[in-house]
């Protein structure tokens, strides 16, 4: 096992949720929410955090329908994993994230009520979903 460090994206039209976490630990935490216009954010403030926190590897989530096929969404998470790629140079993997701002809102929902349930929270939540997702099918024998 390895110690990179990897930053999730929870990919979404109005708000892109940011987590980060480390291989070693196989943990990852929230960092922030970044307000995005028709699936395009703010370019510079993507590029602060990369810098302030230096990931070997991005992952984004790949919003799939329920039974795995894909939907408008998807094919716009993989435009916007091209263009992370793209811009930073850092691998970009995808990671299928059905369920993930579900079971986001109940974790939320479970700590702190209703007030938990901030879109930015959600989707930062989301992203930390995704990211212990792709640490969990990086184990072997799963």
């Amino acid at each position: 096992m390895t110690n990179r460090t990897l930053m999730a994206f929870d990919f979404g039209t109005k708000s892109i949720g940011v987590a980060i976490g480390q291989e070693v630990t196989g943990t990852a935490r929230p960092l922030t929410a970044f307000k995005a216009q028709d699936g395009v954010p703010d370019w510079n403030q993507v590029e602060k955090v990369i810098n302030e926190w230096q990931p070997d590897l991005l992952v984004v989530g790949l919003p799939l329908n329920m039974d795995g096929s894909e939907q408008e969404l998807t094919a716009r998470a993989r435009k916007f994993a091209n263009r992370l790629h793209g811009r930073f140079g850092k691998p970009v993997e995808l990671q299928d994230e059905r369920l993930s701002t579900v079971e986001a809102r109940a974790d939320l929902f479970e700590r702190g009520g209703f007030r938990a349930l901030n879109k930015g929270q959600v989707d930062a939540t989301s992203a930390v979903i995704i990211l212990e997702s792709w640490f969990s099918r990086q184990t072997p024998g799963q």
